[in-house]
Protein backbone atom coordinates (compact mmCIF):
# COMPACT_ATOMS: atom_id res chain seq x y z
CA UNK A 1 0.00 0.00 0.00
CA UNK A 2 1.12 3.54 -0.78
CA UNK A 3 2.31 5.25 2.40
CA UNK A 4 0.57 8.52 1.56
CA UNK A 5 -2.71 6.69 0.94
CA UNK A 6 -2.26 4.76 4.19
CA UNK A 7 -2.14 8.06 6.09
CA UNK A 8 -4.82 9.71 3.95
CA UNK A 9 -2.34 12.36 2.85
CA UNK A 10 -1.71 13.74 -0.62
CA UNK A 11 1.62 12.76 -2.11
CA UNK A 12 3.98 15.62 -1.36
CA UNK A 13 7.66 16.33 -0.93
CA UNK A 14 6.68 18.55 2.00
CA UNK A 15 4.67 17.10 4.86
CA UNK A 16 3.01 18.70 7.83
CA UNK A 17 5.08 16.95 10.52
CA UNK A 18 2.46 17.51 13.22
CA UNK A 19 -0.30 16.05 11.05
CA UNK A 20 1.88 13.07 10.14
CA UNK A 21 2.76 12.40 13.78
CA UNK A 22 -0.89 12.72 14.83
CA UNK A 23 -1.95 10.20 12.19
CA UNK A 24 0.90 7.88 13.17
CA UNK A 25 -0.16 7.85 16.83
CA UNK A 26 -3.82 7.44 15.87
CA UNK A 27 -3.01 4.38 13.77
CA UNK A 28 -0.54 3.06 16.36
CA UNK A 29 -3.38 2.92 18.85
CA UNK A 30 -5.82 1.51 16.32
CA UNK A 31 -3.46 -1.27 15.19
CA UNK A 32 -1.70 -2.06 18.45
CA UNK A 33 -1.39 -5.87 18.59
CA UNK A 34 -2.27 -6.01 22.30
CA UNK A 35 -5.81 -4.86 21.50
CA UNK A 36 -6.30 -7.92 19.29
CA UNK A 37 -4.95 -10.63 21.57
CA UNK A 38 -8.31 -12.39 21.76
CA UNK A 39 -8.93 -12.25 18.00
CA UNK A 40 -8.27 -15.05 15.53
CA UNK A 41 -4.72 -15.75 14.43
CA UNK A 42 -5.62 -14.40 10.99
CA UNK A 43 -6.88 -11.11 12.43
CA UNK A 44 -3.82 -10.84 14.69
CA UNK A 45 -1.56 -11.32 11.66
CA UNK A 46 -3.48 -8.67 9.71
CA UNK A 47 -3.17 -6.17 12.57
CA UNK A 48 0.52 -6.97 12.99
CA UNK A 49 1.08 -6.26 9.28
CA UNK A 50 -0.85 -2.97 9.55
CA UNK A 51 1.15 -2.00 12.63
CA UNK A 52 4.39 -2.76 10.77
CA UNK A 53 3.18 -0.79 7.75
CA UNK A 54 2.36 2.15 10.04
CA UNK A 55 5.88 2.11 11.51
CA UNK A 56 7.60 1.81 8.12
CA UNK A 57 5.42 4.51 6.56
CA UNK A 58 6.14 6.90 9.40
CA UNK A 59 9.90 6.27 9.28
CA UNK A 60 9.94 7.03 5.56
CA UNK A 61 7.56 9.97 5.44
CA UNK A 62 9.01 11.69 8.53
CA UNK A 63 12.51 11.82 7.00
CA UNK A 64 12.98 14.20 4.07
CA UNK A 65 15.65 12.16 2.28
CA UNK A 66 13.77 8.90 2.67
CA UNK A 67 10.51 10.57 1.57
CA UNK A 68 12.19 11.95 -1.58
CA UNK A 69 13.60 8.51 -2.37
CA UNK A 70 10.18 6.94 -1.76
CA UNK A 71 8.39 9.37 -4.08
CA UNK A 72 11.00 8.85 -6.80
CA UNK A 73 10.57 5.08 -6.48
CA UNK A 74 6.78 5.40 -6.57
CA UNK A 75 7.15 7.16 -9.93
CA UNK A 76 9.59 4.54 -11.22
CA UNK A 77 12.44 7.03 -11.40
CA UNK A 78 14.73 4.96 -9.16
CA UNK A 79 15.61 1.32 -9.29
CA UNK A 80 18.36 -0.82 -7.81
CA UNK A 81 21.66 -0.66 -9.64
CA UNK A 82 20.88 2.52 -11.58
CA UNK A 83 23.91 4.16 -13.13
CA UNK A 84 22.80 7.78 -13.04
CA UNK A 85 25.00 10.12 -15.11
CA UNK A 86 26.02 12.95 -12.80
CA UNK A 87 27.05 16.22 -14.44
CA UNK A 88 30.72 16.71 -15.31
CA UNK A 89 31.04 19.92 -13.26
CA UNK A 90 29.76 18.18 -10.15
CA UNK A 91 32.01 15.17 -10.74
CA UNK A 92 35.07 17.41 -11.18
CA UNK A 93 34.26 19.23 -7.94
CA UNK A 94 33.85 15.92 -6.11
CA UNK A 95 37.05 14.52 -7.62
CA UNK A 96 38.92 17.57 -6.33
CA UNK A 97 37.41 17.09 -2.86
CA UNK A 98 38.32 13.39 -2.89
CA UNK A 99 41.90 14.18 -3.92
CA UNK A 100 42.18 16.80 -1.18
CA UNK A 101 40.84 14.29 1.30
CA UNK A 102 43.32 11.61 0.25
CA UNK A 103 46.18 14.12 0.52
CA UNK A 104 44.98 15.53 3.84
CA UNK A 105 47.48 14.97 6.59
CA UNK A 106 46.16 17.24 9.31
CA UNK A 107 42.91 17.92 11.09
CA UNK A 108 42.66 21.51 9.79
CA UNK A 109 42.66 20.31 6.18
CA UNK A 110 40.06 17.64 6.91
CA UNK A 111 37.88 20.24 8.65
CA UNK A 112 38.18 22.57 5.65
CA UNK A 113 37.06 19.73 3.38
CA UNK A 114 34.21 18.90 5.76
CA UNK A 115 33.11 22.53 5.56
CA UNK A 116 33.17 22.39 1.74
CA UNK A 117 31.09 19.22 1.75
CA UNK A 118 28.66 20.74 4.26
CA UNK A 119 28.28 23.85 2.09
CA UNK A 120 27.64 21.70 -0.99
CA UNK A 121 25.09 19.67 0.96
CA UNK A 122 23.35 22.82 2.23
CA UNK A 123 23.21 24.16 -1.34
CA UNK A 124 21.59 20.92 -2.48
CA UNK A 125 19.00 21.25 0.29
CA UNK A 126 18.17 24.75 -0.95
CA UNK A 127 17.99 23.49 -4.51
CA UNK A 128 15.68 20.66 -3.42
CA UNK A 129 13.43 23.09 -1.57
CA UNK A 130 13.22 25.23 -4.70
CA UNK A 131 12.31 22.29 -6.92
CA UNK A 132 9.69 20.91 -4.55
CA UNK A 133 8.10 24.25 -3.66
CA UNK A 134 4.57 24.34 -5.07
CA UNK A 135 5.16 20.96 -6.72
CA UNK A 136 1.54 19.91 -6.21
CA UNK A 137 0.14 22.87 -8.16
CA UNK A 138 2.50 22.55 -11.14
CA UNK A 139 1.08 21.19 -14.35
CA UNK A 140 2.17 17.74 -15.51
CA UNK A 141 5.04 19.09 -17.62
CA UNK A 142 6.25 21.21 -14.68
CA UNK A 143 6.09 18.23 -12.36
CA UNK A 144 8.00 16.03 -14.81
CA UNK A 145 10.71 18.68 -15.10
CA UNK A 146 10.87 19.01 -11.32
CA UNK A 147 11.09 15.20 -10.95
CA UNK A 148 14.16 15.18 -13.24
CA UNK A 149 15.83 17.88 -11.18
CA UNK A 150 14.91 16.22 -7.87
CA UNK A 151 16.37 12.95 -9.18
CA UNK A 152 19.62 14.72 -10.02
CA UNK A 153 19.71 16.34 -6.57
CA UNK A 154 19.02 12.93 -4.98
CA UNK A 155 22.05 11.37 -6.68
CA UNK A 156 24.31 14.32 -5.90
CA UNK A 157 23.26 14.15 -2.24
CA UNK A 158 24.00 10.43 -2.25
CA UNK A 159 27.46 11.10 -3.63
CA UNK A 160 28.13 13.70 -0.95
CA UNK A 161 26.97 11.26 1.70
CA UNK A 162 29.63 8.77 0.56
CA UNK A 163 32.28 11.46 0.92
CA UNK A 164 30.95 12.36 4.36
CA UNK A 165 31.10 8.71 5.41
CA UNK A 166 34.70 8.51 4.21
CA UNK A 167 35.72 11.18 6.75
CA UNK A 168 35.75 8.48 9.42
CA UNK A 169 38.17 6.41 7.37
CA UNK A 170 40.55 9.31 6.91
CA UNK A 171 40.20 10.46 10.50
CA UNK A 172 41.35 7.02 11.65
CA UNK A 173 44.65 7.35 9.72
Amino acid sequence: MDYFEFYGLPESFKIDAAQLKKKFYELSKKYHPDFYASESAEKQQEVLELSTLNNKAYQVLANTDRRVEYILRQHNLLSEGDKYPLGPDFLMEMMELNEQLMDADDEATINRIKTSVKEASDNLELELAGQTRDFEIKDKAGQNEAFKKVLDIYYRKKYLLRITESFNTFAAR
